[in-house]
C-alpha cells in the first residue's frame, strides 16, 4: 500500500491538525443522505417504526457511516495525491500539497473505520456488515494491486456500489430483520453510476488533455468523450429498467413521479455538459438554486406518492394492487 506514499513523504510540509481534518471531508458526509431511500422504504415497510427509539437508532446510523465514509475519504486522498498534482483543482489538496505525514494518515484511516465499522455491529448484523461493506469497497477501490479507481468501467461501478450499499444501512437501520427489495437495490446503484460517469465526462472535458487526464486517471487513458457519454446512457437505461421492476411490482403509484425524474436526470446532463462542470464536485451542487429547488421537489412527489393509495391508477394500466398501508388515499 504505498501508491503515491515515498513522493508525498519526501516533499511533507506539516501544517499542524487542519489538513488530517480536511482529509476526513467533513464536507462529503451529505453523500449519505443516499441513506434516506432505504430510511423511506423501511417506513413503507413498517410505518408503526416512526417513534423515539427508530429517531435515536436512525440518529446513531448517520454517525457511523459518516466515521467510515471518513475513513475512506483519507485513504483516498492519501494515496491519490500524486495524480491530483496533475488535477488543476485537486492539487491544492492536503495531500497533494505535502502537507499530510503518511504514518498520521494510516493511523486516522484505520482508527475511523474500526469505531465506524466496530460499533455499526450494535446495530444489528445486517447494518454491521453492510458498513463494513462500505469500508472494505473503499480499500478495494483504492489499494493497489486491486485499486479498482484505476480500471475502466470498474471505477465507476465500484465507487457508485456505495449508493445501495447505504441504502441498505438506512434499511438495516430501522428493519433488521428483512432485505430490501433487490429491484430497486439494483437501480440505485446504477444512478450511482450514472452520476459518476458524468462526473469522469466533466473532469475529462475541463483537464481537456488526454495525456494529463490519463497522468491524473489512469482510467482515462481509455476513455474519451464518447465512450463516456456511452456509459452514461447504459447506466442511465438500466436504472430506468429495474426501477421501473421496482415501480410496478411494490408502488405503482410512483409511475406519476417519473415525469419529476427524468427531467431531474435531464438537468443534471445539462450541467455535465457545462464548461467547467459543476456536477465535478456534487457537494456543492446546493449552490445551484434551481437545481437543488427541483431536486427538493422531487424527493417530496416521491414520498408523498410512496405513502399514498391511487386506486384508479391499477386498472388503468391493468396493472395488480399490491397491498401495503398507505397514508393518504386519492380517489375511488
Amino acid at each position: 500500500m504505498n501508491s503515491g506514499e515515498n513522493s508525498v513523504s519526501d516533499n511533507y510540509h506539516p501544517e499542524g491538525i487542519r489538513p488530517y481534518i480536511d482529509i476526513a471531508r467533513i464536507d462529503h458526509w451529505f453523500k449519505n443522505a443516499f441513506m434516506l431511500l432505504g430510511v423511506a422504504l423501511a417506513f413503507f415497510y413498517q410505518p408503526g417504526l416512526f417513534d423515539t427509539g427508530s429517531i435515536l437508532r436512525l440518529i446513531a446510523a448517520v454517525g457511523l457511516t459518516c466515521l467510515v465514509a471518513s475513513s475512506n475519504y483519507v485513504l483516498n486522498e492519501y494515496l491519490d495525491a500524486e495524480m491530483d498534482r496533475s488535477h488543476p483543482t485537486k492539487c491544492n489538496r492536503p495531500a497533494a500539497r505535502g502537507a499530510i505525514k503518511g504514518t498520521y494518515a494510516y493511523a486516522e484511516w484505520l482508527a475511523l473505520g474500526a469505531i465506524g465499522v466496530g460499533f455499526s455491529f450494535q446495530l444489528g448484523t445486517g447494518f454491521g456488515l453492510s458498513a463494513l461493506a462500505l469500508w472494505v469497497m473503499g480499500c478495494l477501490y483504492n489499494i493497489p494491486p486491486i485499486r479498482m479507481k484505476e480500471l475502466p468501467y470498474l471505477d465507476v461501478l465500484s465507487e457508485s456500489l456505495n449508493n445501495p450499499i447505504r441504502l441498505f444501512l438506512g434499511w438495516f437501520a430501522l428493519v433488521p430483520e428483512h432485505m430490501p427489495p433487490l429491484s430497486l437495490a439494483i437501480s440505485y446503484w446504477m444512478l450511482g453510476a450514472y452520476f459518476m460517469a458524468c462526473k469522469r465526462y466533466a473532469e475529462y472535458r475541463t483537464i481537456d488533455d488526454p495525456e494529463r487526464a490519463a497522468r491524473y486517471r489512469k482510467s482515462f487513458g481509455h476513455y474519451d468523450l464518447s465512450r463516456l457519454m456511452t456509459s452514461i446512457t447504459f447506466y442511465l437505461s438500466l436504472a430506468g429498467l429495474f426501477g421501473g421492476i421496482f415501480v410496478v411490482r411494490y408502488k405503482f403509484e410512483l409511475i406519476l413521479a417519473m415525469p419529476f425524474v427524468a427531467w431531474f436526470f435531464a438537468m443534471y446532463m445539462s450541467m455535465t455538459l457545462e464548461d467547467d462542470s459543476p456536477v465535478q464536485n456534487p457537494e456543492k451542487l446546493y449552490k445551484r438554486k434551481g437545481f437543488f429547488a427541483f431536486a427538493l421537489l422531487c424527493s417530496a412527489v416521491f414520498v408523498v406518492l410512496m405513502f399514498s393509495e391511487i386506486p384508479s391508477l391499477y386498472p388503468l394500466f391493468r396493472v395488480d394492487s399490491v397491498e401495503f398501508p398507505a397514508l393518504w388515499r386519492m380517489g375511488g
